[in-house]
């Protein structure tokens, strides 16, 4: 059977077509409209959205920034420009701009109001993470807002709109941004508004790219010349915004190779070779200001012909112009004073901090073992008694003088228990966890 490029065409348009699918223009572009705008209800709930996200951010909470993401209305007025640009509705464009320019004032405001309230200071992970955005970013964009415009103008596809609202991620850098302004990292502000440009620029893209593939009629008949020159601005923006990511993904990269390669070098020259003379590494650390890679190692002793030889080998992995650091169990052979390690004191010292660790470790866990123990007892012996608490309380007097008191804290459900029957609880209690010196609180 003769193979036929027509034929393929054909089956790729049957299966790729939306054509079929496609929305009532007017529908979509009321329902863009209505979402575009910033008053009343939206506003609410994207200040409440904002709050959600700062405080999912400020507890490093996946789930509670999702959760954020889901309720935020901020993807309206992006689509509405990106829809109004390619319908040649400029007035649209124009309103859709304003109220974006008021969801981000607002949304920056209530999540700097956050932080400066917040008696959580520390840049968690998920707050770091929207601070450094690169080229993946763009694309995660540019691709999360073809997914919703065509999810927008299509019937049945409204389930794609929470998830293109999780992957562009427009709340958490405005959150971001706040955080910033709140605490005075201007790096973390400057970065975190990027990254939100970055989303808004490219989910715009893909709307007003989607809107033309789908040929969504304009409402209004441009030249040639003015349709040259909103495509001259368009990409002027894209690549405007695209050239510091790019920068940033340049670096990430480098770093990583980098980082490989000084990974690679240390497993497979120096493990693999030093091993079989008894040698082993045990950490390495790069100092890229001064050119040097400094080497931990144990076990007999590396020879000047050997370090000669791997710092030449260093050629390999883009390293030339690092210097081979090596610091031994003994005197290093390189130029560099190094002191000598004594290698069993050192593992008896660990040894005895380890012990030291765990009889803490069980001084914390012994208490809730002999609650758990007792609880049931005395419940059946004393049922007024609701719950029970036992643990050692550390007292400090005027003078700096500590005390640690072992202590049971009781609480009933009245107040009819007498002197002398709450005496007959303590010496029960002492009895039975073997302690004449413990004291009992009751509540």
């Amino acid at each position: 059977m003769k193979f036929s490029y027509g034929r393929v065409l054909v089956v790729l348009k049957k299966y790729f077509s939306i054509a079929h699918e496609k929305e009532d223009e007017q529908l979509v572009l009321e329902g863009i409209k209505k979402d575009s705008v910033f008053k009343g209800s939206n506003v609410w709930v994207l200040v409440f959205a904002i709050f959600l996200a700062s405080l999912g951010l400020n507890m490093n909470s996946t789930a509670v920034i999702i959760g954020a993401m889901l309720i935020s209305p901020l993807m309206g007025p992006i689509v509405g420009m990106g829809f109004s640009i390619g319908i040649r509705d400029f007035n649209q464009f124009k309103l859709s701009l304003k109220h974006f320019g008021v969801a981000t004032l607002i949304s920056v405001v209530t999540a700097t109001l956050y932080f400066l309230i917040s008696p959580l200071s520390e840049a968690q992970s998920e707050l770091l993470a929207r601070t450094s955005p690169t080229l993946y970013d763009v694309l995660i964009a540019l691709f999360g807002g073809a997914a919703g415009i065509v999810a927008i103008c299509t019937k049945g596809k409204s389930n794609v709109i929470p998830g293109v609202a999780i992957a562009t991620a427009l709340m958490p850098p405005l959150c971001t941004a706040g955080y910033g302004l709140a605490t005075g990292h201007l790096t973390y502000f400057i970065g975190a508004l990027y990254l939100f440009f970055i989303n808004t620029v490219f989910i715009t893209l893909a709307t007003f790219l989607g809107v033309k593939l789908m040929k969504f009629t304009p409402l209004t008949i441009s030249d040639k010349k003015q349709a040259n020159q909103v495509s001259k601005y368009i990409i002027l923006v894209v690549v405007v915004t695209m050239i510091p990511a790019l920068f940033m993904t340049i670096n990430i990269i480098n770093k990583s190779i980098f980082e490989n390669n000084v990974s690679t070098f240390v497993n497979k020259e120096m493990n693999q070779r030093l091993s079989q003379n008894g040698t082993q590494v045990i950490s390495y650390e790069v100092n890229k200001q001064d050119s040097i890679l400094k080497i931990s190692a144990i076990g007999n002793q590396i020879s000047d012909s050997s370090i000669r030889s791997l710092q030449e080998r260093m050629q390999y992995y883009a390293m030339s112009n690092f210097k081979l650091q090596v610091i031994q169990g003994t005197n290093s052979s390189t130029s560099s004073n190094v002191q000598n390690i004594d290698y069993p004191q050192m593992l008896a010292s660990q040894e005895s901090r380890i012990n030291s660790l765990q009889d803490s470790l069980h001084a914390y866990t012994k208490y809730e073992h002999l609650t758990s123990q007792i609880k049931e007892e005395i419940y059946v012996l004393y049922p007024n008694i609701t719950s029970l608490g036992i643990g050692k309380v550390k007292q400090m007097d005027i003078a700096g003088t500590e005390a640690y008191h072992f202590m049971v804290f009781v609480q009933t459900k009245d107040r009819n228990y007498s002197a002398q029957e709450q005496q007959k609880i303590v010496q029960w209690l002492k009895a039975r966890l073997v302690n004449d010196d413990l004291q009992v609180v009751f509540n």
